[in-house]
């Protein structure tokens, strides 16, 4: 399940997040990269070091509180964010993420939109899926969530500059087609509860969410 979060960060964060990565060292992608992505990863990556931990922990206290982020995700552990910068001719070809990082299992995947993207030409983020490939460029300050377990890549970028920050998820929720269930069910939990209030329909969709996680969750 692929979920996009519009304006997740407002203008001005933005700029704050901008110029500190300005500031901040970024290395060779591929020193970060598991064995066979190195082949094909050619960005860079900011320095996790003390100019960009306060806007790491910004974004990811930012994500965590984010609703539709945990409506989608069902965090337990939130890795990152970490921040890539893909030039011209550059570009990070199909790979699939690893399961374990720092002994901490990736369920979810997630990328923060960090540039303008009338600002560069390409980079999309392209994810496959049973239908062919989706190619992903959102507006600055967006995000998307998908699952670990998809192949995918970031376009060569052939104009411009792409910022983006990323990271990953393990869930309570180990199973993305339950996450999906869950969801939709509370998705439309909550909208009843907009339109109708608490009403014998909302309790009983209430009742299938909590027995649905009790069942499906991996505390």
């Amino acid at each position: 399940m692929n979920v996009i979060i519009d304006d997740l960060l407002t203008a001005s964060q933005l700029d704050d997040i901008r110029q500190t990565l300005s500031n901040a060292t970024f290395a060779d992608g591929r020193e970060s990269a598991g064995w066979a992505a190195r082949e094909v990863k050619n960005n860079t990556q900011a320095r996790a070091d003390a100019v960009i931990t306060p806007v790491r922990e910004f974004l990811h206290d930012a994500l965590l509180a984010n609703p539709l982020f945990a409506l989608a995700t069902r965090p337990k552990t939130l890795l990152g964010p970490q921040f890539s910068r893909t030039t011209v001719g550059q570009s990070y070809g199909a790979h699939i993420d690893e399961a374990l990082m720092s002994s901490i299992r990736t369920d979810v995947a997630f990328t923060v939109f960090l540039s303008d993207p009338q600002s560069y030409v390409g980079g999309e983020l392209v994810i496959d899926s049973a239908d062919g490939e989706d190619a992903i460029k959102l507006a600055a300050g967006s995000a998307i969530v998908y699952p670990a377990t998809s192949l995918h890549r970031v376009a060569p970028v052939t104009g411009g500059e792409r910022l983006a920050a990323f990271g990953w998820v393990r869930s309570f929720v180990r199973q993305d087609q339950h996450r999906e269930l869950l969801f939709d069910l509370d998705t439309a939990r909550h909208r009843i509860f907009e339109s109708a209030g608490k009403s014998a329909e909302f309790d009983l969709l209430s009742k299938c969410s909590a027995n649905l996680m009790r069942l499906w969750c991996d505390d």
